[in-house]
């Protein structure tokens, strides 16, 4: 995939960014440049290599799937005007 003067300045126009013609020009190459690389990453053979999250082996810190209210339900309605039960009490707004 290439990219021509047309695409960055429709992109320039979508992202609503304002880029002199020079400036455009210029980022076609770029732009070529940096697709052109990523061609070549696609040509590398990756079967058999396992995902990374790290440069350095080491497991994900994990917390238990656990469904609680944190024991925190009092702290919580501490500062509400009205309560009941653990719950806000708010004004009706709709008939």
């Amino acid at each position: 995939m290439s990219v021509d003067l047309a695409t960055v300045k429709r992109v320039a126009k979508l992202a609503r960014i304002a880029v002199s013609e020079d400036e455009a020009n210029r980022m076609v190459g770029e732009l070529n440049g940096i697709l052109g690389f990523v061609e070549q990453l696609s040509e590398v053979n990756v079967e058999g290599v396992e995902a990374m999250t790290s440069v350095t082996p080491m497991a994900m810190k994990k917390r238990a799937d656990a469904v609680t209210d944190g024991n925190k339900a009092a702290d919580i309605v501490a500062n509400a005007p009205v309560t009941d039960h653990n719950f806000f009490l708010v004004p009706k707004v709709v008939e």
